[in-house]
């Protein structure tokens, strides 16, 4: 279990080839850029909400310019010199996990993007209008631990705010995958919550291992997007974790109030993305279903 912490993804993205040494322009200096609306700073609790953290700095080098049309996402990780940071230590089998959201908690994408020799990492994506939250979650060389660093990019065009989803246990993707949650957030406790995959009202009990695990689940704070970042319980080839349908978690938030989760999970050489909104709430009991009938969509990937 990681509390507010790092890991995780969706979708490897191909960069373009490195440019050579001589033809590489000089580093711009790095900047802080904005945080995000009242974004409180970092504490122990939370990961994402940082710019800069125990040295490390993640600098935007360029973004999309324009919404709905395909364009690069530039940016590097600053170490404590100020040098950008080449080394990195795998987690979940790469070397930084990119995660995308609009402030509205919309338009979720989880990337892989590819580094070049001198520590610029490039990607190439589709975003909305609207102010976005990058966050980068790696490792640098040489440390145990993961961290998140986090800031916000805007991108041009008509901005359409998409209003929070209400709460849910249920989400289904168009291909007739369903998720069905089961499980509360009880704020500064560990709590279980359990994941459960079936296809055309079938269980689906062959899962294959994305990311080295079944499942990988994102849970965004609503209003901070403070980020959390949880593994499965058990892992693929370990003689007693099932290849689905259920996948169980143990997951700690900071607050009560509403959170976003995005269920990431492989089947048949696809990775899809669940979608719910849940309460975190004080104590115990409180449910999580929203009314009756309300299903959230799950979004597949070709990762």
């Amino acid at each position: 279990m990681l509390a507010l912490a790092v890991g995780g993804g969706i979708a490897a993205v191909a960069g373009p080839t490195p440019a050579p040494a001589a033809a590489l322009p000089p580093a711009p200096a790095p900047t802080q850029g904005p945080i995000g609306p009242g974004a409180p700073a970092a504490g122990s609790d939370v990961s994402g909400l940082a710019v800069s953290q125990d040295g490390y700095t993640l600098d935007i080098l360029a973004t999309p310019g324009q919404a709905d049309s395909s364009g690069e996402l530039a940016f590097r990780i600053l170490g404590p010199t100020g040098a950008p940071v080449t080394a990195f230590t795998p987690t979940h089998d790469k070397p930084l996990h990119l995660i995308l959201v609009r402030r509205d908690q919309s338009g979720f994408q989880h990337l892989h993007p590819v580094m070049d020799p001198y520590g610029t990492w490039r990607t190439t994506t589709s975003l909305a209008a609207g102010d976005h939250r990058v966050f980068a979650d790696f490792a640098p060389d040489g440390r145990s631990e993961a961290q998140t660093l986090g800031r916000d990019i805007a991108v041009a065009g008509t901005y359409r705010p998409v209003p929070l989803p209400p709460p849910s246990t249920t989400a289904t993707t168009p291909d007739g995958y369903t998720v069905t949650l089961t499980g509360a957030l009880v704020p500064g406790t560990e709590s279980p919550l359990s994941l459960s995959v079936s296809r055309d009202g079938a269980p689906v009990t062959d899962l294959q291992p994305y990311l080295a695990a079944y499942g990988h689940l994102v849970a965004l704070r609503t209003g901070d997007l403070a980020y959390l970042h949880v593994h499965p319980t058990g892992n693929p080839g370990d003689g007693r974790t099932a290849a689905g349908p259920t996948i169980e978690f143990l997951a700690e938030v900071p607050s009560a109030g509403p959170y976003r989760l995005y269920l990431d999970f492989a089947h048949q050489g696809v990775v899809r993305t669940a979608e719910f909104t849940v309460v975190a709430a004080a104590s115990p009991g409180t449910p999580v279903d929203a009314p009756s009938g309300h299903n959230e969509s799950a979004t597949p990937h070709g990762h």
